[in-house]
């Protein structure tokens, strides 16, 4: 079985990853914090929010986005981490020029995570009768 439109995805989701990651060592580069202080002004706090949460929600994310490849399809998963992929960048934009903004990126990415568990759970179900 091939997984293809999965992998690309994968991919493109820890390049994202890797922007975010990029995004906090510029922080700490423009507000001198030096590691492993985690605390600074509101400006360096946004930036540390959006990876800490993103990283929370990849713990979700990754399993989901593979049982749901596995058990019902890889163009499907390959969909729906798709549109978990997208929130994520709308959450990180938002989140850094204003923290109240967030909120529409962080519901599209964890109602996209809900639809792989959900996917990969009536996929299994399917084997389970």
């Amino acid at each position: 079985m091939q997984l293809l439109w999965t992998s690309w995805l994968t991919v493109a989701v820890l390049g994202l990853y890797l922007w975010i990651i990029y995004k906090v060592g510029n922080a700490r580069a423009t507000f001198q914090i030096k590691a492993p202080a985690v605390d600074g002004p509101p400006e360096f706090l946004r930036v540390l929010r959006v990876h800490a949460n993103t990283v929370e929600q990849m713990v979700l994310f990754f399993p989901a986005l593979w049982l749901c490849a596995l058990w019902t399809g890889d163009k499907l998963a390959a969909a729906l981490g798709l549109v978990w992929l997208v929130g994520r960048f709308m959450y990180a934009v938002a989140y850094y020029s204003d923290a109240s903004k967030r909120s529409m990126g962080f519901m599209i990415s964890l109602l996209a995570a809900l639809g792989l568990l959900l996917a990969a759970m009536t996929g299994m179900s399917g084997v389970l009768k």
